[in-house]
């Protein structure tokens, strides 16, 4: 007799409810689940979601790059890519490695001594491998990995800045390398010295050591490498921060150096709780009570490290929160963990590159998708251990009784529309009279209401909604249960602000020189941008603009929230990101693009593409032709990580409701971080709850320190 598939509602549509739908209807489950997502409004993608509007255009919550430690999600990419190609529809979106690039090149701002801003820009070194590829013997993420090429980096560095010929490391005498116990006493003498040769050496013994370091000698190897930690910071006080033009890159060593020993200082190698014993702590403080200098404290890379995670409390760019343990984390495994590149652009939007493939390839193995379904509660059953309903709003309903068909295309390929298709639906017209916003909390017109039952309906619920909205799909367990309270108490979120400009002059021209760079550390309000102009031949200009540029940033909440029958608050918040877009054109971007400005000082308006309009507007009237958003739903607002916030968010693998799990990159999935890989992971250990699969060793990193 076969059995019945486990029913799964997945709730939400974004990156955690996409890596959970893919493992469950693999395949080798051999029918085991029957999975349906349940999705407010018209498209995937949750804060990943883009669309398609004007002449193809492609319009996104905000700036999305892919780093290169996101082996989790690759793969997860690097499957539905091959698993299409092997049925026939890899020709839809092509290969993998087409739809991503490898990115290099990055730059960080800081404010020049003579007005304006300085460009900080490095090449990151390629390196062996691909995101996705298994990871060769050797190279677990551990703290002593980390550690030994942080020494290996400083040794390095040092050695770098001696253009006689002549090797400092020369003629000491070393004792045997088998010799622990020497070899410590070796690193302790060489800590009394100042010279650079003495230094050198002491970082090449103790990357040596560190790769090998036990719980038992941790101790003598911190005493022992106490002396030459000192000698190295005051070498890079003495020698480049002050005054080299290069001192960006020695601030970064001073910082790396602080956090060195600090690891060391707190016994953290040897420390079961890895890196979430110092998360109480905030990481500029950490760093500071571990020697680093006041003015890498304010370095551009470390402003580009907040401005990355939008650490910023209520979107308050004075009020700096970073934990130290999560930041230190996404560090290191940043610059540590990549492979191939540093960095992957996305051949076009995060919808096009990422939901539509995973979206076709569901479909193919019998994924059921519910469009414009918004979960308004969870219903727990009388002995509060089980969800027993699932209550949604319908906010249209299609029409024949037949699927909604999502995709539009956009030359020759799949792509989601920033926009609904109305004629699929029966109220349709009623939508477009009314202009109803599918997408906004505030707007709460629907068609109809539907309620699941356990048993009837589902088995199974995966969570996946943002954070911020769990307090209004999950009332009752909300009220009933303390820690779901404190989570949502105590796990912040942040609303962010993008806008974007399509160029009919190139950023060279405009006096931004190449190469194509990601710019953090910018100037307020929006601190990191990037030129994309590899993205416009995917859109559908009849004449193409030359670039187009992505801007992002935190926007700051207002001092009173907003009550959930404001239905003009999102209008405002938007109006209010115009503005800020404006301003920011006409000042902080002259620094950067000089070219862009007329021998009145005035913005160039007519740089803005515009296509299809008779009479383009002139002056700043002209910005309307482009495209900004504020991000204010409580599930597009980007999770940060506070100092202390680790203990408050709930593991995927917490079954208390036993048939309830959760997914998103609020919850405590190992990489505590809103990005795309710490989503997959969560959707990954959801999965995992479930059904046993994937193993949690194969959870790239899910055991990191």
């Amino acid at each position: 007799m076969t059995q019945a598939p486990l029913r799964v509602a997945v709730i939400g549509g974004g990156c955690a409810a996409m890596a959970l739908a893919w493992e469950l209807s693999k395949p080798e489950h051999e029918g085991r689940f029957a999975v349906t997502v349940y999705q407010e409004g018209w498209r995937l993608g949750g804060k990943g979601a883009s669309g398609r509007g004007a002449s193809g255009r492609i319009e996104e919550h905000g700036l999305h790059i892919w780093l290169g430690f996101y082996d989790n999600a690759f793969r997860m990419m690097r499957e539905c890519h091959a698993e299409l190609e092997a049925g026939g529809l890899g020709a839809l979106y092509g290969d993998w490695r087409d739809a991503w690039t490898p990115e290099n090149d990055i730059a960080l701002c800081s404010a020049s001594e003579s007005g304006g801003f300085q460009k900080w820009s490095v090449r990151m070194p390629a390196r062996a491998g691909l995101p996705g590829d298994p990871r060769p013997p050797g190279e677990a993420f551990t703290l002593p990995f980390y550690m030994a090429r942080a020494f290996d980096l400083f040794r390095s560095l040092i050695l770098d800045t001696h253009v006689d010929g002549h090797n400092p490391a020369s003629g000491l005498d070393r004792p045997p390398e088998g010799d622990v116990a020497a070899r410590i006493a070796y690193l302790a003498k060489l800590g009394t010295f100042a010279g650079a040769a003495a230094i050198a050496e002491g970082l090449g013994v103790l990357a040596a050591l560190i790769r090998s370091v036990t719980p038992e000698r941790a101790d003598g190897l911190l005493q022992s490498a106490d002396g030459l930690l000192l000698r190295l910071r005051q070498w890079i006080e003495d020698r480049w921060i002050a005054d080299d033009p290069n001192r960006f890159m020695w601030e970064v060593a001073d910082l790396t150096l602080a956090t060195i020993t600090g690891l060391m200082r707190y016994g953290i190698m040897a420390d079961p709780r890895g890196l979430d014993a110092i998360d109480d702590y905030e990481c500029r403080e950490w760093m500071r009570i571990n020697g680093a200098s006041d003015r890498a404290l304010q370095s551009p890379f470390l402003r580009g490290l907040y401005d990355l995670s939008m650490g910023y409390e209520n979107g308050d760019a004075s009020r700096p929160s970073l934990s130290a343990g999560q930041g230190l984390r996404g560090t290191l495994r940043t610059f540590f963990g990549y492979r191939g590149a540093f960095m992957w652009r996305m051949r076009a939007g995060m919808g096009d590159v990422v939901f539509a493939p995973l979206y076709t390839a569901m479909k193919e193995r019998g994924v059921k998708f519910e469009f414009f379904h918004r979960l308004t509660d969870m219903g727990l059953a009388p002995g509060n251990d089980h969800i027993d309903a699932l209550t949604f709003d319908v906010q249209a309903t299609v029409k024949g009784r037949a699927e909604y068909d999502p995709l539009v295309p956009v030359k020759g390929r799949p792509c989601w529309p920033s926009a609904p298709d109305l004629s699929q639906l029966i109220e349709g017209d009623r939508i477009a009279k009314e202009g109803w916003n599918l997408e906004s909390h505030w707007d709460r017109r629907k068609a109809g209401e539907k309620t699941l039952r356990v048993g009837d309906d589902f088995d199974f619920v995966a969570l996946t909604v943002g954070v911020g909205a769990v307090p209004y799909v999950a009332r009752q367990i909300v009220a009933h249960d303390p820690r779901w309270r404190a989570m949502c108490d105590n796990v912040a979120t942040v609303a962010s602000q993008a806008f974007q400009v399509w160029l009919t002059k190139d950023l060279e021209s405009l006096g931004w020189p190449g190469p194509t760079y990601i710019t953090g550390a910018f100037a307020k309000p929006f601190d990191t941008w990037c030129d994309m102009a590899h993205v416009v031949p995917e859109e559908g200009w009849s004449e193409p603009p030359a670039t187009s540029v992505y801007f992002c940033a935190v926007l700051p909440d207002p001092p009173d929230p907003p009550s959930d029958e404001d239905t003009g608050y999102p209008a405002r918040r938007a109006d209010e990101v115009r503005h800020n877009a404006e301003g920011f054109l006409q000042g902080p971007i002259r620094s950067v693009w000089p070219g862009a400005f007329d021998a009145y000082g005035d913005f160039r308006w007519d740089i803005l593409k515009t296509e299809g309009a008779d009479r383009p507007a002139n002056g700043i009237a002209r910005f309307a032709s482009q495209y900004w958003r504020a991000n204010v739903n409580p599930s597009d607002r980007y999770v940060i990580h506070t100092p202390g916030s680790w203990r408050h968010r709930i593991s995927p693998l917490d079954m208390t409701y036993d048939n309830l799990t959760l997914a998103g990159d609020w919850t405590d999935s190992g990489f505590h971080s809103g990005c795309v890989e710490g989503a997959v992971m969560s959707g990954l250990l959801a999965a995992h709850a479930l059904s046993g699969s994937p193993r949690l060793e194969d959870i790239t990193a899910y055991d990191h320190p």
